[in-house]
């Protein structure tokens, strides 16, 4: 049977959506970022958008028929048959594919997911009595859950330790078998169908929300380009195949120059200030905007990070993040502007000053009291938006 005429509308031919498209864009380019949370109510385009982005995914380097997709180029993530070829001195050959997006459905179940081992292969056979499952053709793919808040809970749980540890792990009667999963996770959600575990929410480096207000034109445009593209799908990609081009060039140029971009210590300083400011729980969100920010500066044609670019990064990052073990709101982008533009000034102050490694006990009491739950700065203040106790909501675009 041949294969199925592709029927996604063009990334580059969605109507708005200009911060969730940049989200994808930047998981594109920089894999490492690890994924996005998209919210907001049924018909905003939210499955549309994530399918769109599979024409510009970048190419990764895979085992030639490796059954879990190995990167030759990680030696420490590579599953047993492979790491066996290294051992007894064979070199891996290597080819380029283009990333895809894997799907994982509701209904799917745990050996679906994770993989189904043959207990009477195995002794034999080792790791080629496993059946792969979801968790492996996700490695070095995109991973897309639609409606991720009515994912069960025991499949939550199997996401969440592979997304920690990058290795999905198959224990049947004694026996254990691993291999590397390591994906972008996107999923959708509508909050009003039900809340996500926090754990969960956690594990999605980026988040966007998106609302159902269009502009009458946007909205008149978005019907046009739906007909035409029911009407003639092939003619209609063929008049957005110069935008597709250009934009896959960018995020091609964009990967290039991602190694050459340039994070000052000063803005580092920054980003940690802010988060201890806002009181947001762990430090991994300071991980991922600084990657985030970084990979903005690669798609803008940069070699060094700017304020806006943290801005930015900071807003997708901190838009769905506990704060407070949970007991303030995400906070604003307001809020997140405020505390990363002061939050620069007072590290300019400080750099200019002395050196992080230079702070003495003495200065220590004298630094200012903890703003927003975060002291920030070295004897500066300020405060940073309102607090809001309660209830977490995702805010919309």
């Amino acid at each position: 049977m041949g294969e199925l005429k592709r029927t996604t509308l063009p990334f580059t031919s969605l109507v708005g959506l200009e911060r969730l498209k940049l989200a994808l864009i930047l998981n594109g380019i920089n894999p490492q970022i690890g994924g996005v949370l998209i919210s907001g109510p049924k018909g905003t385009g939210k499955t549309t958008v994530v399918r769109a982005l599979a024409d510009l995914l970048p190419e990764v380097d895979v085992v030639v028929g490796c059954r879990f997709g190995c990167n030759p180029k990680n030696p420490d993530f590579l599953c047993a048959d492979c790491k066996g070829l290294v051992d007894s001195g064979n070199k891996l050959k290597s080819e380029s594919r283009k990333m895809r997006v894997v799907n994982l459905p509701l209904s799917t179940t745990e050996d679906r997911l994770i993989g189904a081992l043959d207990i009477e292969r195995v002794l034999q056979d080792g790791i080629q009595a496993l059946r792969p499952g979801i968790l492996a053709e996700a490695h070095q793919n995109v991973l897309y859950v639609d409606e991720v808040n009515l994912l069960p809970d025991h499949l939550v749980d199997d996401l969440l330790d592979a997304a920690a540890t990058k290795i999905n792990v198959i224990e049947r009667e004694g026996i254990s078998v691993a291999h590397p999963s390591d994906f972008v996770l996107i999923g959708t959600m509508n909050p009003e169908e039900g809340e996500l575990r926090p754990q969960l929410l956690d594990r999605f480096p980026l988040h966007v929300a998106v609302g159902s207000h269009h502009t009458i034109e946007d909205r008149m445009e978005l019907v046009k380009r739906n007909l035409a593209f029911e009407d003639d799908p092939d003619r209609f990609r063929q008049n957005w195949e110069a935008q597709q081009i250009e934009l896959l060039e960018k995020i091609i140029k964009a990967k290039e120059l991602l190694k050459k971009v340039a994070l000052p210590d000063v803005f580092l300083r920054a980003i940690a200030m802010a988060c201890d400011a806002l009181e947001v729980d762990g430090v991994r969100p300071d991980i991922i905007i600084s990657k985030s920010a970084i990979t903005n500066a690669a798609l803008e044609g940069r070699t060094q990070v700017n304020l806006e670019d943290m801005k930015l990064a900071s807003q997708l990052v901190l838009s769905h993040r506990t704060r407070r073990g949970g007991l303030l709101e995400p906070p604003s982008p307001d809020d997140v502007d405020q505390a990363i533009t002061k939050a620069v000034e007072v590290a300019q102050k400080t750099e200019r000053r002395k050196s992080p490694t230079e702070v003495s006990p003495e200065d220590d009491e004298k630094a200012g009291p903890r703003v927003s739950g975060g002291r920030f700065g070295r004897g500066d203040k300020f405060a940073v938006g309102g607090r809001q106790e309660g209830k977490k909501k995702l805010r919309r675009e």
